[in-house]
């Protein structure tokens, strides 16, 4: 892979965690909860530091980082305003949205590692599995957390 298919690669992640941290930032405005706003702020930070190393590879490269977000991550973050402002904070239904975000995150990473095939020489391989493992990680912390959500009312 040429450095400018590996540098338009990069610069998609680095606008999927742009949108995960004004999404983030979003849904920490909609809730009182205190654990969901510490977990909101802990996925802002995995997204600052991807997003950091990922401008990083970008620059050696001799590219010139992407700082916008998407327009579907623009759609999501309305779309999450709008559900939260409907359902009055209800914890499962803020959750579900940033599931479904996270879901966005992985299969752009996973289509950077497999489809988009960055080289297996390239640093950014090592660092884009890396990343893929942080966010998986932050996917299962909001998974569990709507599950436990459900659960919880399900029993009332």
């Amino acid at each position: 892979m040429d450095n400018e298919k590996t540098i338009e690669v990069l610069n998609s992640l680095i606008v999927i965690n742009n949108d995960r941290i004004e999404g983030y930032e979003t849904a920490s405005k909609e809730t009182e909860a205190g654990d969901l706003k510490s977990l909101f702020s802990d996925f802002q930070q995995t997204s600052f530091t991807c997003k950091s190393e990922l401008v990083a590879e970008v620059n050696r490269l001799g590219g010139t980082p992407d700082e916008g977000t998407r327009v579907t991550g623009k759609f999501f973050r309305v779309w999450m305003d709008v559900k939260a402002a409907l359902t009055g904070n209800d914890r499962k239904l803020i959750l579900d949205s940033c599931e479904y975000g996270e879901d966005v995150a992985l299969e752009a990473y996973e289509n950077a590692l497999t489809k988009d095939g960055i080289s297996t020489n390239s640093g950014a391989k090592d660092m884009l599995s890396k990343h893929h493992t942080a966010l998986k990680a932050d996917h299962d912390k909001v998974k569990q957390m709507r599950d436990a959500s459900k659960q919880e009312k399900e029993t009332m």
